[in-house]
């Protein structure tokens, strides 16, 4: 919408620059910093710009490891948060009180946070350099609904057993 509207500014050159292919439908970016963070179209691309390539890979990668550790501090996933809920659960680590605890989970959980974002970063990028017809986020999420219904499916399937077996 700036490239359209502002075209020739400075800043809006330097966020990207569009070439329009098949209709306005089919707007790409073709320079500038909005080019170098699109995914490369096919793998082809890739080896044609693998400059643009390295770019793009090291971008998704690098945010997806970021808002993977990012996201355990918010949902209460953090080490602090594990070992409290250890606490109530009256499990400890053998040899640790709790502020060790809390030091020692600190080491494995953001590494493993930060390694589960790289792996659906991986994910994404591959899709994206084999053309896909949905990205890697559609899929996510498409399994995440299914496993929701399917948990609640069989949550509700085992209150009716065993209700039935109350009644019986």
């Amino acid at each position: 919408m700036l490239f359209t509207r502002f075209s020739g500014n400075f800043l809006v050159d330097l966020l990207g620059t569009w070439s329009v292919t098949g209709g306005p439908a089919r707007i790409k970016p073709v320079r500038g910093l909005c080019y170098y963070l699109s995914p490369p179209e096919s793998f082809g691309s890739v080896l044609e710009d693998p400059v643009h390539a390295l770019i793009y890979i090291f971008f998704i990668l690098g945010s997806c490891a970021f808002f993977s550790k990012t996201w355990i501090e918010v949902s209460g996933s953090s080490a602090k948060d594990v070992a409290k809920q250890l606490k109530e659960q009256h499990m400890v680590m053998r040899g640790y009180r709790e502020t060790s605890m809390v030091h020692e989970l600190n080491r494995y959980i953001p590494t493993a946070a930060a390694f589960g974002g790289v792996c659906v970063g991986s994910l994404t990028v591959m899709v994206d350099f084999l053309g896909a017809f949905c990205s890697v986020t559609e899929m996510l999420i498409a399994v995440s609904i299914i496993h929701q219904y399917l948990t609640i499916f069989v949550k509700e399937q085992i209150e009716v057993s065993s209700m039935a077996s109350v009644l019986f």
